[in-house]
């Protein structure tokens, strides 16, 4: 495993994921500034996910087809240039179009960054994912801070300091992809091959193979957890608020701490699933998240909820590089693809549902809301059940 380019591969993955982290934080300073109604704010978030979820598989099939590492320097000039742009015009539709070429440009870098990490980590893919994922926890956790610091001093014209940080990744990633390629092509040759069954859906006659019902269970299993983590960063401060009776400043440093811990968490995790195999960790994670989601929706204090909030981020969070790396292992023929639905779809699903669980919750409260999303958290876990051991 090469840490040195792993941490690399990191650093683009927070460059591009800092844009979708500042995202949400700007959108109050759109509003103040050009008058933009809620429906138009949601209409720039909707952009956002719609052009992420389509987008990634298909530059994952791309990947797939052969040597496409410019297509990383690329998507993160796109993702910070656009994003930056969004703060130098007045126009809605302009801003919409430009937060639509945002989530195309990160598209566009995670399906071959990750195919990537999974060549350059060796034998400790967990690990080797957990050090990317670390990138895009840290770019989203960070994100909202940088933009609410630099708009409150320069105006939505600081936005260019995102172009700037872009513009020095992508440099970066052009100087020193030949020897990340040379890397890359050098671990995948020494990685050792076992004997395997015919049954293998890693090799069968010394061919990679797809096991696509097993993808596609792993895809249920996605849905599921994705639901839950954008319910918790959705409706969690509300419930603070409106329920517990917190300040808007304590309700909102839930989802601080739980980017922050996040951080902490994948590492964790992705050297737990290297240890004990990644089907296990999901499992694992998935159940304990459970219990954890039990005492947030009926403790009844913001004393337990901020007690279970590392422990929260631990279970659920720290899966991530689980079930990416479990995608890649289950289309070993494709993991360009494997990588694009597990990172778009992680992103993105959860978003998509959300509105009709807000729809919910106008009906019958955010308590009851927290309560179905205890239930969301139980299917997750039943659905990890039924995913199958990799076998290579």
């Amino acid at each position: 495993m090469n840490d040195k380019y792993l941490c690399l591969l990191g650093a683009g993955h927070f460059a591009v994921d800092i844009n979708m982290g500042s995202l949400p934080a700007v959108l109050p300073f759109l509003v103040s500034e050009y008058g933009f109604d809620y429906a138009a704010v949601g209409g720039l978030m909707f952009a956002a996910a719609v052009a992420s979820s389509i987008m990634q598989p298909f530059t994952g099939y791309i990947a797939d087809r052969g040597s496409k590492e410019w297509l990383m320097p690329l998507g993160i000039l796109m993702s910070g240039g656009s994003f930056a742009a969004s703060g130098f015009t007045g126009s809605y539709w302009m801003i919409f179009a430009l937060i639509a070429v945002m989530a195309v440009g990160s598209s566009i870098f995670h399906p071959e960054a990750a195919k990537l990490v999974n060549a350059v980590s060796g034998t400790k893919k967990g690990h080797g994912m957990s050090i990317f994922s670390v990138g895009g926890n840290a770019g989203f956790g960070l994100g909202p801070l940088l933009v609410v610091g630099l708009v409150t001093t320069f105006g939505l014209k600081g936005l260019a300091v995102y172009a700037v940080m872009a513009m020095v990744l992508a440099l970066s990633y052009m100087a020193f992809l030949p020897k990340l390629i040379a890397c890359a092509k050098g671990c995948q040759a020494e990685q050792p091959v076992s004997d395997v069954s015919d049954e293998s859906t890693e090799v069968q006659d010394g061919t990679l193979v797809n096991d696509w019902p097993a993808f596609i269970r792993l895809t249920a299993v996605i849905l599921f957890r994705s639901t839950v983590f954008r319910t918790v960063s959705s409706f969690l401060p509300l419930f603070c608020i409106g329920v517990l009776g917190a300040s808007a400043a304590a309700g909102s440093m839930t989802l601080t701490v739980i980017s922050l811990a996040g951080i902490a968490a994948t590492l964790i995790g992705g050297s737990f699933s290297d240890r004990y195999g990644y089907v296990k960790t999901l499992r694992i994670g998935s159940l304990l998240v459970v219990p954890v989601l039990g005492v947030i929706a009926w403790g009844g204090s913001m004393t337990i909820v901020y007690a279970m909030l590392i422990p929260f981020s631990l279970f659920l969070v720290g899966t991530y590089s689980s079930f990416v790396v479990l995608g890649q292992s289950y289309l070993a023929k494709s993991v360009g693809f494997a990588s694009g639905i597990t990172l778009g779809l992680s992103s993105s699903l959860g978003g998509l549902v959300v509105p009709a669980l807000g729809a919910f919750a106008d009906s019958f409260g955010l308590g009851a809301l927290m309560t179905l999303t205890v239930g969301i958290a139980a299917a997750l876990f039943i659905a990890t059940m039924l995913l199958p051991e990799p076998r290579n």
